[in-house]
């Protein structure tokens, strides 16, 4: 059984911010693969902008020439809100251990998350850091040097700042649906 790293989100717009981290965690030695999960829907929000099958659609055509990186649909399958513990449980069923991918902006509400104490014996947090927000000791850190927000990207749309391989489906559908 592997070790995974799972990096779980909106992606709502998936930017390249997304792909650097992805890129910056299969340097860890102890990570045999990189587990994607889109969202259905984020536990903490009423509402995407684009459809999460599109969005997982997006996320299998930037990572599919990735070595050791998959992109699950377990949670956008579920048709409804799945919490991260729910989905690491769903996990351990096929991998040994798990580290977990937040971004520093998560931090802060960590601990509100479903089930959190119980999740954090479960899994290895990993935190990107993000907008210079402090990391606390006991977090393993990704350094990215990519400052981007999907809620940014969604007001105003760089396609610089998309993944190449879906970049002008990506801004044509956010351009569209003026998705702020």
């Amino acid at each position: 059984m592997e070790t995974i790293a799972l990096f779980g989100g909106s992606f709502d717009p998936p930017h390249i911010g997304h792909e650097a981290i992805v890129k910056a965690v299969q340097n860890f030695k102890e990570i045999d693969k990189v587990v994607i999960m889109p969202t259905f829907l984020n536990p903490f929000k009423s509402k995407s902008h684009a459809p999460s099958a599109l969005r997982l659609k997006w996320l299998k055509g930037i990572f599919s020439s990735y070595e050791n990186v998959i992109v699950d649909n377990y949670e956008v399958d579920s048709n409804k809100k799945v919490s991260s513990i729910q989905t690491v449980k769903y996990l351990l069923k096929k991998y040994k251990k798990i580290y977990l991918i937040i971004g520093a902006d998560n931090l802060a509400s960590l601990d509100t998350w479903e089930r959190y104490e119980e999740l954090k014996d479960l899994v290895t947090f990993v935190v990107a850091s993000r907008d210079k927000i402090d990391i606390p000791d006991g977090f393993l850190t990704l350094n990215i040097d990519v400052d981007i927000s999907s809620t940014e990207l969604r007001r105003h749309v760089e396609i610089s700042k998309l993944p190449k391989v879906c970049a002008l489906e990506i801004s044509k559908f956010y351009k569209e649906n003026n998705a702020n």
